[in-house]
């Protein structure tokens, strides 16, 4: 795979290096010279330039590439890349960095965004994840489908411990992907069952019903 990462700070050199350590062949671009730390990242192609110019992503081949990620740390620069990438280059995919909550909204398929990346709001997710036992916490948010990935610690009181998965009638546009025991992935089959502590990752659809899954999860009846 062809990666062009635009904005070669700590946050585009960490994806770079991680790309190039799964085999992909990476660009980094940015338009200030003392990012230019090339013997941080040797292996990735490099480019002292302006990403939100033209002829800067056709030096760069855009029109190569699979994926281009926006990381600098200006929202609307990140803006303007997803932008010219995906209309004038038709870029398959664009990853941007979202540096203020604040903006959010406007990372979307208007702006040629398919994937958005809020650090703070992931940050905050993470948090609450590690504090909260038996409270439904948002983890991501996939930016095209909409659709939810939630987790959920059982505590004690939950309806659901001693039932089996098969027998736990899930809202509908729900589903139950994954159960972290004793930091342990399982894939859940309906025969198992669920226990105090399990953690459970929950994708759920754009229309999905949260509200009742938070009432099945901590204070419904328990399935039969």
């Amino acid at each position: 795979m062809r990666v062009v990462i635009a904005g070669a700070g700590s946050v585009g050199r960490s994806i770079a290096r991680e790309l190039l350590g799964h085999g992909h062949e990476v660009t980094l671009v940015d338009r200030q010279p003392t990012a230019m730390r090339v013997a941080q990242v040797a292996d990735a192609d490099w480019l002292l330039a302006d990403a939100c110019e033209l002829p800067t992503l056709r030096q760069v081949r855009a029109d190569e590439c699979d994926v281009m990620v926006a990381a600098t740390g200006d929202d609307k620069a990140n803006l303007v890349i997803s932008l010219l990438a995906k209309t004038e280059f038709g870029v398959p995919r664009t990853v941007a960095r979202v540096n203020n909550p604040k903006n959010e909204w406007m990372f979307d398929e208007a702006w040629g965004v398919d994937v958005a990346v809020s650090t703070p709001r992931i940050m905050t997710s993470m948090v609450e994840e590690a504090v909260a036992v038996g409270d439904l916490v948002s983890i991501f948010t996939f930016h095209q489908s909409k659709a939810d990935i939630l987790e959920l610690t059982l505590p004690p009181s939950s309806p659901l411990v001693g039932s089996l998965v098969g027998q736990v009638a899930w809202p509908e546009d729900t589903v139950l992907a994954c159960v972290v025991r004793d930091a342990r992935p399982l894939a859940p089959s309906p025969d198992d069952t669920l226990e105090v502590g399990d953690e459970l990752l929950i994708v759920t659809g754009r229309d999905a019903d949260r509200a009742a899954l938070e009432t099945l999860l901590t204070r419904g009846a328990r399935p039969s």
